[in-house]
């Protein structure tokens, strides 16, 4: 059938969220209410990644791209779109010149982005394998079957120049070969998507969007390794991307791409899903093991590593989902086309989770060596309300903050550990001059606390150690010899550790200390947090100039710590505040002071 239209409604878990089901369904339903339904095919597809102005809605061929999309949206572009043949104007993205009409690439969202990771995400729908075999899907595992020994694959993806994207950045074709060089009557491969930094969704958009990829590439790592079984090791708290992952496997199967005698080439190999329950150590891939075994997730010494003596004491590979979703590319494209892409240590692209306070928030695939500037100012249009910028956390819980004067650091491995932080899996959080930097500590190290395994006693209890130290400080109770308790704690859990969450875990803290000390002395030697996000050391307090006397702050007051009239204006109660900060957040005069 030949449509007219095609309609691709972003599914991914932020716009399903707000609603993209609904507008899905309310397309259809328009389209048949207005006679048109065999004109337009209406698709729900994965993430587009420009999630701050979702739900999306892209309509082809006319690039047409509707943005904060509503279900009550959707009868106006079916009767506009389709049966008129003209945009809904007042849905289309606006720049910041508000014109009318942008086309798709002239985003600047999208400008600089380079996708091979997200190539599908928000063109396909992740749930029909026949579009994914139609954008050169599973290609690369008939070329590998037919034409390619599993050294040829090996040398590829050492030309490639492959790095591991779950954060330590390990040389993939070198994974690999030590698998491949064991001799053992049983192999498996094994796909690391427990992604558990806060604010991290990359690999969970990847199968939502394209599960195809990773599962192409985990049987194509099956032939190089000599394997015949694999497992997906992915968070129960991720249900869209399970189910898409499970229909996918499916359908694998009765295509004859997964499974029993694959392609009639006499190869086998089959995938299994495990669920996580959601531990952060647990995406440490010796504790990944021991949960895959039905063991409490906890990390064991290596060497041996799992790639030699893994799951059940057998050859394991172990890959996060980015990694794998590069690797069909690689084969069809070529790895000399791949290794043009990045700088000379970090080839191909880097998908990064872009939130904070950042005014285009969303999901990003840059080349390596880009730098954070083009990421946050460029792709993500600046820091929201015209803020200053303070820094940006990256790698999660497990890196550290890189500050104003580095933003024109190229991001890629190596600059980023010499900076005190790390790629890790790809969380970029964006911070302005309204956050503090012993809270952001504090906060993460209280994340660490939560997610330690407990097994070695530098992790179990340093985290805990720092933990107290830096509520002490947010309460304005430190001294200022707890700095140096801070970093000695830190650093002796850096090199005791018994895995990467222990060894990293001090990161965020050991950073902010060494960029913003002043920070920690204004808290411990002035008890005052700057930026009012510590409430022990913010007192609240009512400029009588200002106030007009009309008692919203008081009707606001939980604790009714507020009084005054007209006449005699209002005054707070500091031994009744509970700081809350409701009065400051009521006040349309700014008589509320927050010191």
């Amino acid at each position: 059938m030949a449509y007219k239209n095609f309609i691709l409604v972003c599914g991914g878990t932020g716009c399903e969220s707000s609603r993209a089901d609904d507008i899905y369904k309310e397309l259809i339903a328009s389209a048949e209410a207005l006679g048109v339904k065999d004109d337009v095919q209406i698709v729900k597809t994965g993430c587009f990644g420009f999630c701050e102005k979702g739900p999306i809605v892209k309509v082809l061929p006319s690039e047409s791209f509707y943005v904060e999309v509503k279900p009550e949206d959707a009868r106006e572009i079916i009767a506009e779109q389709v049966v008129k043949g003209r945009e809904v104007a007042r849905l289309l993205y606006k720049d910041d010149r508000q014109k009318d009409r942008i086309k798709v690439e002239d985003i600047q969202f999208y400008q600089k982005q380079f996708r091979i990771v997200l190539r599908n995400c928000g063109v396909i729908n992740p749930e029909n394998i026949d579009e994914y075999i139609a954008r050169d899907g599973y290609a690369a595992l008939e070329k590998v079957l037919s034409s390619m020994k599993p050294d040829d694959v090996i040398e590829q993806l050492k030309i490639s120049g492959l790095r591991g994207r779950g954060g330590a950045g390990f040389p993939t074709w070198r994974k690999w070969m030590f698998s491949k060089g064991v001799q053992a009557d049983q192999k498996y491969v094994v796909c690391n998507a427990d992604e558990g930094d806060p604010g991290a969704y990359m690999d969970r958009s990847t199968i939502e969007g394209d599960p195809h990829s990773v599962i192409e590439a985990m049987t194509i790592c099956g032939y190089t390794v000599g394997s015949t079984k694999g497992f997906v090791y992915i968070r129960a708290e991720y249900p869209l991307a399970i189910e898409r992952l499970k229909i996918a496997l499916k359908q694998a199967r009765e295509y004859g791409l997964l499974g029993d005698n694959i392609l009639g080439t006499g190869f086998s190999f089959d995938i299994e899903i495990r669920l996580g329950a959601g531990a952060f150590v647990c995406g440490e891939e010796t504790a990944l093991l021991q949960s895959l075994e039905g063991n409490r997730g906890m990390p064991i010494p290596r060497p041996p590593f799992p790639a030699v003596k893994g799951l059940w004491g057998k050859p394991t590979i172990i890959n996060n989902v980015e990694t794998w979703a590069n690797i069909p590319v690689i084969i069809t494209k070529g790895a000399e086309w791949f290794a043009k892409i990045g700088t000379e240590t970090s080839k191909g692209t880097k998908v990064f989770a872009l939130t904070g306070k950042v005014n285009n928030s969303g999901l990003v695939e840059v080349p390596m060596g880009t730098t954070l500037r083009e990421i946050i100012f460029d792709i993500g249009g600046g820091i929201k309300g015209g803020k200053k910028f303070k820094g940006a956390q990256t790698g999660g819980p497990s890196g550290g903050i890189i500050t104003a004067e580095f933003l024109d650091t190229p991001i890629d491995y190596e600059s980023l550990t010499s900076l005190g932080s790390m790629m890790g899996s790809g969380g970029l959080i964006v911070m302005d001059e309204d956050d503090c930097m012993v809270d952001v500590s504090r906060f993460y190290m209280e994340f660490c606390v939560d997610e330690s395994c407990g097994k070695c006693s530098p992790c179990r209890i340093g985290t805990n150690q720092m933990h107290a130290l830096l509520v002490k400080i947010t309460k304005g109770q430190g001294t200022l010899d707890d700095l140096d308790k801070l970093e000695k704690i830190g650093l002796a859990m850096k090199k005791a550790a018994l895995c990467g969450l222990g060894q990293t875990a001090p990161n965020p803290t050991l950073a902010s200390i060494k960029r913003f000390r002043d920070e920690y002395v204004e808290h411990i030697v002035d008890r005052k947090c700057r930026a009012g996000k510590c409430k022990d050391l913010v007192v609240y307090s009512i400029d009588k100039s200002k106030c007009i006397g009309c008692g919203l702050c008081a009707r606001k007051c939980p604790v009714n710590c507020i009084t005054g009239d007209k006449t005699q204006k209002f005054t707070i109660d500091a031994s009744k505040c509970i700081k809350c900060g409701e009065c400051f957040k009521a006040c349309k005069f700014s008589a509320v002071v927050k010191k």
